[in-house]
């Protein structure tokens, strides 16, 4: 959720109520374009401007100023807006008649409002809140001091914002341990933060190191769009699309990415490098389907992306002589181009007018791929020397030298050697990447005599069998009605036909799952532990999910339905894997400012993304629910709501049935 900063009058002045106008038309707007903000009424002191307005001006993802009367607060702060941001700063001006204290003065003449009826200002609400969506979505700077200094560079809120140390250490833990879910919680948890973008960097880097490609790219679009052409985002995003499969959108990340002129030499070469990538992926689909090695040969060779791919790959080298993984790239393609071209010469003289074409493009080729073969060894030894000035080691550095030999040795027993002292004590990752480049070549029947050197020298890896994307149950309801509760929702009488509605569900989804299931839930008396047992019954593992520690959730959540409840907790607790989201019954500090929220909100939530963390794609949310509406963020309502947003399947077990 996007910050808003409200710039306005305070009171009734020149006859319009401003905190009428607030309450009206601009808080309910904000509202409707799922935004969240506040006035300078929260920071400041008639007459005294402090350092957090300013703040307030710098770091908004959009202010919204009301023009209506010359009031020297409001065009005071609105100057230092549109002097430290270049866009996202909306005007409004009142419906009044002609006068000195409406006229807008001269330097603000040539800018747009929107206007409304001081009289009726919510008359004007649908109109504002589209306007603040087009506003937020809009690139280009609507600041005059941007639009005529178009060299300018606006101000960097990352740079002033400070990330609470708190949430810096909470996400330092969730990272330690491994729990993309608990990172994608922190993603949603953000939302509202002035700090907020400077946060989802940190959250999305994270992500990105735990290779968890979905959340990453959940976070990073949310940085992006606050600002399309963010070069960090899109070449992270560039990655992480490539790892997703989605070539076309890995590519338009990274072409934003390049429209950049201020970017390191090592950045666009990493850049171009992943468009090489791109490329050869798509090289390599066009073949790869073929058994025969001819036909292979053939289909490799007049595959248009070889070239391309081998371009990309160079460019990326010519921008940075020292990334040597671009020029070891666009060696390897230009290595299969003429080899695949000596092996198949009727296929490649006819993609050229005459013979003598062919023979001076191959010729070019060679003379390329010698010099490319002597820059990317100079760039290898240049990184080994750092490596060893600083007593460090890099895998990928040594098996890359190891590719460096295959390519470029007549000597299969020198090749074999390099893989071998390449990958001693190399993870099984490495091995593997070695493993699968090596056997690229040896499809297309090239450098066969390395290669298989090269292959013999590996060992065998044994990377553990990749399974089917797993289905999730994501199970929330009602606890069992404490004896004096006023208004029934889950009799404990009833509790036999609540576990048989759990039963018919859940039996129903298993019925339909080809794959690995698994359900995930709370450990309340009620529905959470019918839920458990429900799975229990039908051989699904399921994974208990705590708000608190043991003796205290009891407390809080069981201990009301009785002992018999309590000795099935504990039967469940020691039988499966749990989870404990806090200490104590309250937020970490950094939380605790967000707005109509709890610890037992954020459990919900906590649950929701574990279960997405597990499967994007293949969730159920079974909620037996009253159907109750209005219980704000983290209640069920917003659960269902979020859960069915993001693809969720949601089963409805109306608890109303349980009181007929």
């Amino acid at each position: 959720m996007m910050n808003v900063f409200i710039v306005r009058p305070f009171g009734t002045k020149s006859g319009i109520d401003f905190d009428r106008v607030e309450t009206e038309l601009i808080r309910p707007a904000i509202e409707q374009a799922g935004l969240t903000g506040g006035t300078t009424g929260q920071f400041i002191q008639q007459g005294n401007i402090r350092t957090d307005m300013f703040e307030q001006l710098l770091t908004a993802d959009l202010v919204i100023a009301d023009m209506s009367i010359h009031n020297a607060n409001v065009f005071y702060e609105l100057g230092i807006r549109h002097a430290l941001r270049d866009k996202r700063t909306f005007l409004l001006k009142s419906k009044t008649e002609p006068g000195a204290d409406s006229e807008v003065p001269f330097d603000l003449k040539t800018d747009r409002y929107l206007s409304y009826d001081p009289k009726n200002p919510g008359g004007a609400l649908d109109l504002l809140a589209a306007a603040l969506k087009l506003t937020l979505d809009a690139q280009n700077a609507d600041s005059p001091v941007y639009q005529l200094l178009p060299g300018l560079e606006p101000a960097d809120p990352d740079k002033v914002l400070v990330v609470p140390l708190d949430f810096r250490e909470e996400l330092e833990r969730v990272e330690a341990a491994k729990n993309c879910g608990d990172l994608q919680l922190l993603t949603a948890e953000v939302d509202g933060f002035a700090w907020r973008v400077a946060g989802l960097r940190l959250i999305g880097h994270a992500q990105f190191r735990l290779k968890d490609w979905t959340g990453a790219k959940v976070t990073w679009i949310a940085v992006r769009d606050y600002d399309d052409m963010d070069v960090e985002a899109n070449t992270l995003l560039g990655t992480i699309f490539q790892r997703l499969k989605d070539r076309v959108a890995s590519d338009q990340a990274v072409e934003r990415a390049l429209e950049n002129k201020e970017i390191s030499a090592a950045d666009r070469a990493e850049i171009r490098a992943l468009m090489g990538r791109n490329a050869k992926n798509q090289w390599e689909e066009s073949w790869s389907g073929l058994s025969d090695e001819n036909a292979a040969q053939k289909a490799a060779l007049t595959s248009p992306h070889l070239e391309k791919s081998f371009e990309l790959y160079r460019t990326g080298f010519i921008e940075d002589r020292n990334h040597f993984y671009s020029g070891l790239n666009a060696l390897a393609m230009v290595t299969m181009m003429v080899e695949l071209a000596q092996r198949q010469p009727a296929i490649w003289q006819d993609n050229f007018d005459s013979e003598e074409d062919a023979n001076q493009k191959l010729q070019k080729l060679k003379e390329l791929r010698s010099d490319l073969a002597a820059g990317v060894r100079l760039a290898l030894e240049s990184k080994q020397t750092a490596l060893q000035r600083t007593g460090k080691s890099d895998v990928w550095v040594d098996i890359s030298t190891a590719d460096l030999i295959c390519l470029t040795s007549t000597r299969p027993n020198r090749v074999a050697q390099a893989y071998k002292k390449a990958l001693t004590d190399a993870p099984d990752q490495a091995c593997d990447a070695a493993r699968r480049q090596l056997a690229l070549y040896q499809r297309l029947g090239i450098l066969k005599e390395n290669i298989q050197a090269g292959l013999e020298s590996i060992a065998p890896v044994a990377l553990p069998e990749q399974e089917g994307a797993p289905r999730v149950i994501l199970f929330t309801g009602h606890r069992l009605d404490a004896p004096d509760r006023p208004t029934p929702r889950f009799p404990a009488a009833k509790e036999a036909e609540a576990r048989a509605m759990i039963l018919k569900a859940v039996a129903s989804i298993q019925a339909k799952s080809a794959g690995k299931l698994r359900g995930i839930s709370g450990g309340a008396s009620g529905g959470d532990i019918l839920f458990h047992e429900v799975c229990e019954e039908l051989n699904i593992p399921s994974q208990m999910f705590l708000v608190l520690p043991k003796a205290d959730y009891i407390k809080a959540s069981v201990a009301d339905a009785g002992s018999a409840w309590i000795e099935r907790f504990n039967r469940l607790y020691e039988k499966l894997k749990v989870r404990v989201l806090s200490d104590a019954d309250r937020l970490p500090r950094w939380l605790r400012a967000k707005k109509d929220y709890s610890i037992w909100t954020r459990s919900n939530l906590w649950m929701l993304h574990n279960a997405l963390a597990i499967s994007q794609d293949h969730l159920t949310l079974i909620a037996l629910w009253n159907g109750a509406t209005g219980d704000g963020p983290g209640g069920t309502e917003d659960m269902v709501k979020r859960a069915q947003d993001r693809g969720a399947v949601f089963i409805h077990l109306d608890s109303r049935k349980l009181i007929e």
